[in-house]
């Protein structure tokens, strides 16, 4: 593979790591404690063929800061997909759309994604879904409109759509 950039960032809901190769962003993690944590499973998956490059990623970096400030932010980012199926690029397509204040159900994306009655594997394509926040899954609740499971556990996921302003209705 070429060669991947890694890189994090400090922001206020703590650090968020990233990694692009040449074609795109590969993978974004949710906030954790520390630098270390938000690089780990990073350099765990593209460590020998990574290199640290703050520089080259801090376009990204500052809108996910301003994001995670509460500001709206759009991301433009290229996705490198190169290991998704078409079922996913699908999903995560329809996920990308979704407006920010705004939530989706698990079967309102299947039926965006062309495979209505596909609830479930709308599920499993979220938890494979490598670019939290660009590709917003937290955005996806159930069919009750509960929140549902989410990689940064529900309180994260109650607290970013809380700062997006659509939990503002609900208690």
């Amino acid at each position: 593979m070429a060669q991947v950039i890694i890189g994090a960032c400090e922001t206020a809901f703590g650090w968020v790591g990233m990694a692009r190769s040449p074609r795109g962003l590969l993978a974004l993690t949710l906030p954790e404690p520390d630098q270390e944590a938000a690089l780990r499973p990073l350099l765990e998956r593209w460590g020998d063929d990574a290199r640290r490059d703050d520089v080259a990623l801090s376009g990204l970096q500052e809108k996910l800061r301003r994001y995670f400030d509460g500001e709206r932010v759009s991301f433009d980012e290229p996705l490198d997909m190169g290991d998704a199926t078409d079922f996913q690029r699908r999903v995560w397509g329809a996920t990308r759309r979704i407006p920010r204040g705004q939530t989706m159900t698990y079967g309102q994306i299947a039926r965006q994604a062309g495979s209505p009655g596909a609830a479930r594997a709308v599920g499993q394509a979220m938890a494979r879904n490598p670019w939290p926040v660009i590709v917003p899954c937290h955005r996806v609740v159930g069919h009750d409109g509960r929140l549902t499971g989410f990689g940064g556990g529900l309180a994260m996921k109650r607290r970013m759509l809380e700062m997006e302003g659509a939990l503002a209705h609900r208690h």
